[in-house]
């Protein structure tokens, strides 16, 4: 457990579910033992925050504004910041990563593509694209979708998720072959915890990658951190997050594009 990577964290700057400046993260991750960050936002089909009603370049600008904050705070310290995307669909959302803020200034039409378009264009960046918290049920969700034949693999911890939903997503990334990750899901401090466990420090977004896709990173999580000294611990490790003990309780609508 080496170097430990946050991969799904909000900020007030962007997501409007989080109470949390961007700036505040910086030390209180450092101080669980984390090596780094990627910001990953709620994009503007999500719940997100900036205003509907700007031009697009502003819009990028303000959603951007989180991850940029978070990096000026992180000058002078051991800590990579990284950016990421959070990308809605139909309650299901993707992780984004390797692409950037000019990326997302000449690209206005991903407001309108579909899970495979926006998977091709990302790759065509030379960035990926995997499903968040596949399993997630909450009381504004109809349902759950899936898309098994896209992506570069699944989120199989969420901290945000019970342990059936998490158990069921690593089921579904053991059953489709799909690399797994692991992420917080912060919006402010929380108890459990979750992020990726690399054997070598991680300099950049590209580096992340190129790691993952390398099958480099472990998914880990570490269970109420306020009060246990456990440390992060290996996913697959612990049966009430890889053991499936129900099932899910919304429909499960499967997308074959």
């Amino acid at each position: 457990m080496k170097y430990i990577y946050e991969t799904h964290l909000h900020t007030i700057e962007a997501s409007a579910c989080s109470r949390t400046p961007a700036k505040d993260y910086i030390d209180h991750m450092m101080g669980l033992g984390y090596s780094g960050i990627i910001v990953t936002d709620h994009f503007f089909t999500g719940n997100s925050c900036v205003p509907k009603d700007l031009p697009w370049k502003e819009r990028i600008a303000i959603y951007c504004s989180g991850y940029e904050h978070a990096l000026e705070a992180a000058k002078g310290h051991d800590f990579t910041v990284m950016f990421g995307i959070e990308f809605n669909f139909q309650g299901d959302e993707f992780m984004i990563y390797g692409v950037d803020k000019k990326w997302l200034e000449d690209h206005p039409e991903i407001m309108e593509i579909s899970r495979r378009e926006l998977y091709d264009l990302v790759h065509a960046s030379g960035g990926i694209m995997l499903q968040a918290h596949p399993y997630r049920e909450r009381g504004y969700l109809s349902a759950i979708h899936l898309s098994p034949t896209i992506g570069d693999g699944a989120e199989v911890f969420n901290a945000g998720n019970d342990d059936y939903m998490n158990a069921l997503a690593y089921d579904y990334a053991v059953k489709n072959n799909f690399r797994m990750a692991s992420g917080s899901d912060i919006h402010f401090p929380m108890d459990d915890m979750g992020g990726m466990s690399f054997p070598y420090k991680i300099n950049s977004i590209e580096e992340y990658c190129k790691a993952f896709l390398a099958g480099d990173g472990t998914p880990v999580f570490w269970k109420d951190v306020t009060h246990t000294d456990t440390g992060f611990l290996p996913v697959e490790t612990e049966k009430s997050l890889t053991e499936i003990s129900q099932g899910p309780t919304l429909d499960v609508i499967i997308h074959n594009e």
